[in-house]
């Protein structure tokens, strides 16, 4: 992996993560599960089926993604490292963020499984309860805003292809974090800045 160095490695001054399967460890939501309770067609995302919907249908169905996704947070632990790069890279001087379709509640359970990190380590932490959800980039460029950074300035680091589409359409960086497994990438995707198989490898990326 090629550090990014020179004055790309100058102007990246934020990182924002993604949170599930991010900064926490892969397999805490089960998504394919919760899919199939709420009768979720395997090809749409669930946030994006829920919209679809009625009412009358949506409200009950979201009460239910909550509560799994409430109950998946309590659940999680740090992902492989997390500790680590995220006590770095404050150390370092680097603002750090969270975006993710996630609620805030799911966030603040997460990180009460952190040692040495909270909620006021994070410069912004972005919700589907502000704006729209990756893979919309909106979220990146709020983000930005309120770190005082602008989206060439930001590294977005994630799991999945929502992640790269937000921060690229975004203008930022974009790192994509397989935790060793197949890049969780569609044909046609853009094309990640970065893929790296533990988040550690952030703290050679950023030297």
């Amino acid at each position: 992996m090629i550090p990014l160095g020179g004055e790309r490695g100058k102007r990246i001054k934020g990182v924002l993560f993604d949170l599930d399967g991010t900064l926490t460890f892969p397999g805490a939501l089960d998504f394919p599960a919760i899919k199939r309770e709420i009768a979720c067609p395997n090809d749409i995302p669930i946030l994006e089926y829920l919209e679809t919907l009625p009412l009358d249908r949506k409200v009950p169905l979201f009460k239910i993604l909550e509560s799994k996704e409430v109950e998946a947070a309590a659940q999680s632990y740090p992902n492989t490292g997390a500790e680590k790069c995220l006590a770095a890279l404050k150390e370092r001087g680097l603002l750090l963020g969270i975006i993710t379709r996630n609620s805030i509640e799911s966030v603040r359970l997460a990180l009460e499984k952190f040692r040495g990190v909270a909620l006021e380590d994070f410069a912004t932490i972005i919700t589907r309860e502000d704006f729209p959800p990756k893979p919309h980039p909106e979220g990146v460029h709020q983000a930005a805003k309120s770190m005082g950074l602008s989206t060439s300035e930001l590294l977005v680091v994630g799991d999945f292809r929502f992640d790269v589409m937000a921060g690229k359409a975004a203008g930022a960086l974009t790192v994509l974090l397989t935790n060793k497994k197949k890049p969780a990438l569609d044909p046609g995707d853009p094309v990640p800045d970065y893929t790296i198989g533990y988040l550690e490898e952030i703290l050679e990326l950023t030297a």
